[in-house]
């Protein structure tokens, strides 16, 4: 009993209104003081009762003038739950500041018996005590916070990384009330065994052993700058232990250096590609688009949302977004001019598969470069409506390279995809068609228009990836599916793709096809295992029947009727 008492006199303390809580500590500094200079003169006199009678009235005079000189500096404007140096340093000052008045007092006023040794005493007294009480009351706040917001239990979580990210991030959640910090794992060998803010450093060959004794649930990868090669490799280090993995934004994001707690994310599967973006050549990105009148087709979609947004940062005359779909066009109209720039932004609702609308849009604005990117993408659905795939794919791209050829446009650029090559699907076969187009007009009208084709993998995040199905899968508790274990593809990030595809178009010399370095391929069923790990949950199998997600594979079924419905 007399335990819960006192937490609800503390928690009473805590929730205090602002204003009484200074009031309290003004009160408690007024009383410190006079102790400070007390403990002084009896340390110097060798004894808790030193005669006092002929100079008494400084205990009253002390808080008289110290808390004036701490209200000016602004001691009391301080949110005790955030101290740090700087309220430190303020005590310091304000003590520093009432010795010299006090030292002063006592030479003018020729009082010979306090001894002058009791005041350099009391400076180191006086700063100690308000300091301490400041500490006192900011671990009191702290931890009824804690016991109040958390009542559960705070997460177990070791940091990779005892660099000044990593004890940055450490000293914040000490404070946090999500994580506490209870392990670091450095490569450097002469961190190893040392502490950070009170947190070991281990080497990362003893994952298992600080796994066992501390039981994390989760861990944080402390390393800003480094590539992704390497955060793939430090990643790999804790497959099996199912923690969720968190990260730290790229360096170029953490302003001055500084890291808080809001900055953690979870691990993105674009961190586990095994390759660095590749860096775009801002001559290049700019070279067809600066001051030219640049038309994107299947502006609203995922890829050509993105090239919308890398175009316009490098000024354009005029953009002319071709959408069919409102919502969507709507929706990128809304994100290029929320970035302020003064570009004319043309929304166009037209179906690329319509040559009179595309005729009379060609013919309006007179682009000099288009990207065309307004295709159908998605395989199993193109697989089962292959009419609608053909015709959009296809004609569309016909329609739009005849009309960009009609109004003498300078550069027309294909957004194609890995599965034109050699193609097993419907989707990759009119995605070749498409290609073979450009390559015939390039041959005819070469002269007029430069044709150009880029070609790229899986796009992470964007409407056809498998990424987003299987995040919803595994929200949903599974299980996620794929269609066969041996499936493999290429990733790259959504910004990759709109730069390459931009600079392919300043590249193009005519009919080219362009490739990029994408790093190893990925099995589709490994990319849903280490999705289900970095989610901090297990795979469920006949090996681990315990598991959380299972992995199903799905039999690769045509259905004939539903192909040959146009």
């Amino acid at each position: 009993m007399p335990v819960q008492s006192q937490f609800r006199f503390l928690n009473r303390f805590a929730q205090m209104q602002r204003k009484f809580k200074i009031i309290l500590m003004l009160i408690c500094d007024c009383i410190l003081l006079p102790l400070a200079f007390l403990s002084a003169v009896a340390i110097r006199e060798g004894t808790w009762t030193p005669p006092l009678h002929d100079f008494s009235w400084l205990f009253l005079a002390l808080p008289l003038i110290t808390v004036p000189i701490f209200i000016r500096m602004g001691l009391y404007r301080a949110v005790i739950r955030y101290a740090g140096e700087a309220m430190i340093s303020t005590v310091i000052s304000g003590v520093s500041i009432s010795v010299l008045i006090l030292a002063a007092i006592i030479a003018f006023g020729r009082m010979v018996s306090v001894p002058r040794s009791s005041i350099i005493i009391y400076w180191a007294l006086a700063v100690m005590y308000i300091g301490f009480s400041r500490w006192l009351a900011r671990k009191v706040i702290l931890q009824i916070e804690k016991k109040n917001v958390l009542g559960l239990r705070r997460e177990n979580l070791v940091i990779y990384g005892a660099g000044k990210a990593g004890a940055q991030m450490a000293l914040a959640l000490k404070n946090s009330f999500e994580y506490r910090p209870v392990a670091f794992f450095d490569d450097q060998k002469q961190l190893w065994g040392s502490e950070v803010h009170g947190v070991r450093v281990f080497s990362p060959q003893k994952i298992d052993f600080v796994v066992q004794k501390y039981e994390p649930t989760s861990l944080l990868i402390a390393m800003p700058s480094a590539s992704r090669t390497r955060k793939k490799e430090v990643i790999s280090q804790f497959d099996g232990f199912s923690l969720r993995l968190k990260t730290l934004p790229g360096i170029a994001e953490l302003v001055e250096g500084k890291v808080r707690v809001e900055d953690i994310r979870e691990v993105g599967i674009e961190d586990l590609l095994g390759r660095d973006v590749v860096p775009p050549e801002k001559n290049l990105i700019a070279k067809n688009i600066q001051n030219k009148v640049v038309m994107v087709t299947g502006a609203g979609g995922s890829i050509g949302a993105e090239l919308c947004m890398e175009i316009i940062k490098h000024a354009p005359n005029q953009m002319v977004l071709i959408e069919n779909s409102e919502f969507a066009l709507y929706n990128i109209e809304k994100k290029l001019q929320s970035h302020g720039l003064k570009v004319p932004i043309i929304p166009v609702l037209a179906d690329v598969c319509s040559q009179q609308r595309m005729q009379q849009v060609f013919k309006q604005y007179m682009p000099q470069t288009v990207y065309h990117a307004a295709a159908y993408k998605h395989v199993p659905l193109v697989e089962m409506n292959v009419c609608s795939g053909a015709k959009n794919n296809i004609l569309g791209t016909l329609v739009c390279c005849n009309q960009a050829v009609e109004v003498k446009t300078e550069n027309f650029v294909l957004i194609s995809t890995d599965k034109a090559v050699r193609p097993t699907n419907v989707m990759g076969a009119s995605k070749r068609v498409a290609e073979m187009i450009l390559q015939a007009l390039q041959a005819e009208h070469g002269k007029v228009t430069t044709f150009s084709m880029v070609r790229f993998g899986n796009v992470l995040g964007s409407s056809g990836s498998v990424v987003p199905l299987f995040k919803e899968q595994i929200l949903n508790g599974g299980p996620i599916t794929v269609t066969h274990k041996d499936i493999i593809r290429y990733f790259m990030t959504i910004p990759e793709a709109a730069q390459l595809v931009i600079q392919a178009g300043a590249m193009g010399s005519g009919g080219d096809v362009f490739l990029l370095d994408m790093g190893d391929p990925i099995k589709i069923y490994d990319l849903a295992v280490k999705m289900i790990e970095l989610s901090g949950l297990t795979v469920k199998d006949e090996s681990h029947p315990e598991g959380d997600i299972e992995v199903q594979e799905l039999a690769c079924v045509r259905e004939k009727s539903y192909m040959r419905s146009c």
